[in-house]
């Protein structure tokens, strides 16, 4: 976990660059689990047999399990205010995915802030940019505009 930033030196982390991360294993399990939380059964996601017949060989994690999985990776390289109350997604400008995660590959973010704006007093808008890696690929599985709000003691 980071060394938590005052709230002057988060206000003011606007081009600060984090990470990477910790390299995280995607494996069939957890695309599974995934898909019966989310009833998203494709074949492509869930029957190793059916996708060896896809251009990708093989099953691979959903979009929206690559996209959920920031959350936990974001968290190991992102310092926080000390003050901090709570954080909320407030979504996102923009997402593209790249390329597939393939079963068992492991993946790892980095991220940039791109913008910190006090909305009120004690509540940050941050607009970052979160950059998914897939070990051993050049091309990126998502590049992502990701926007959060920051609650701090005041």
């Amino acid at each position: 976990m980071p060394t938590p930033l005052s709230v002057d030196e988060f206000r003011n982390s606007k081009g600060a660059e984090y990470g990477p991360s910790d390299w995280m294993k995607v494996d069939q399990d957890r695309i599974n689990l995934f898909a019966d939380a989310t009833g998203d059964h494709q074949f492509i996601h869930v029957d190793p047999e059916g996708a060896k017949n896809t251009p990708f060989g093989t099953t691979i994690a959903h979009g929206f399990l690559s996209l959920s999985l920031l959350v936990p990776l974001i968290s190991e390289i992102t310092p926080l205010p000390e003050n901090k109350k709570m954080g909320v997604n407030y979504g996102l400008n923009k997402l593209r995915f790249l390329q597939p995660v393939k079963v068992d590959s492991e993946i790892r973010v980095k991220s940039k802030v791109l913008d910190v704006v006090e909305k009120r007093p004690g509540q940050f808008l941050t607009t970052t940019e979160v950059t998914l890696e897939i070990k051993g690929e050049k091309t990126p599985a998502l590049i992502a505009e990701w926007l959060g709000m920051t609650f701090v003691d005041t």
